[in-house]
């Protein structure tokens, strides 16, 4: 039986992608007007943190300073001179990523839609800090019992010990937590490989990415949706046993 359900936040309950977009084009709107690579701006921001991201996942660097990282190779790659205070850069970036900040528009009827019978959280592997003001300007904060990241459970996803704490937590077995996000491996595979059930949400309707698929995992188990409204018939009909990999909802 399921009695809570974690969500991740950025791509899941938060449209981080939008708001990247706005940030990184009004940004270089600033300064450089007129940039002829501006519409590479969005895509390119992405695939920077998704690049530098793991440096601190792996304690490798701090949250700051793989920052810095991403905004110097952001300007280089774009043949734009490299901010003297990439800090104080940063922090332009973020003025106008956080007026962008906005919930999916499924959110707010999912989650009435799934009623008081439930725990919610959110487990992310965010800055504490960042992700509790994403989640109050969004309305959100006071409908989830937890925010759990790894500054409070001592690891980040997809570390098996992330998840089992995250349960623990909750005071639950992991068999009794339903983990929806939008990272296939971080949100369905390896919650599941610890006994959790997972859902995918694939708002984009993506593939399984090529390391996936040569992973040897199994494919028809992970419940797969393309919108937060299909989480309430994915609960009525949810098979009991823990999931390892991809099936359609």
């Amino acid at each position: 039986m399921i009695r809570a359900i974690l969500f991740d936040l950025d791509e899941t309950l938060f449209d981080h992608r939008r708001a990247v977009a706005h940030a990184a084009t009004r940004w270089m709107e600033t300064v450089c007007p007129g940039h002829e690579l501006l519409p590479e701006a969005p895509a390119l921001w992405l695939d920077l943190e998704d690049k530098h991201l793991p440096a601190w996942h792996a304690g490798e660097c701090s949250f700051a300073e793989q920052r810095r990282r991403r905004l110097r190779e952001f300007c280089d790659r774009l043949g734009m001179p490299a901010p003297a205070d990439p800090d104080a850069a940063f922090a332009g970036f973020l003025t106008h990523y956080e007026d962008a900040w906005a919930a999916f528009p499924d959110v707010a009827a999912t989650l009435a839609a799934l009623g008081d019978g439930l725990t919610l959280g959110v487990l992310s592997n965010g800055d504490p800090v960042q992700q509790e003001a994403k989640l109050r300007r969004l309305g959100l904060m006071d409908r989830m019992e937890v925010v759990l990241t790894p500054e409070t459970l001592g690891a980040f996803k997809p570390a098996p010990e992330c998840y089992l704490r995250a349960a623990a937590k909750l005071g639950l077995r992991p068999e009794e937590v339903l983990m929806v996000g939008d990272n296939l491996l971080l949100d369905a595979v390896a919650p599941a490989r610890v006994g959790m059930h997972g859902v995918w949400l694939d708002r984009y309707r993506a593939e399984p990415s090529p390391a996936f698929a040569s992973s040897g995992e199994p494919a028809d188990s992970v419940v797969r949706v393309t919108t937060l409204r299909d989480l309430p018939g994915v609960l009525d009909g949810l098979d009991p046993c823990p999931a390892d990999a991809v099936r359609a909802a």
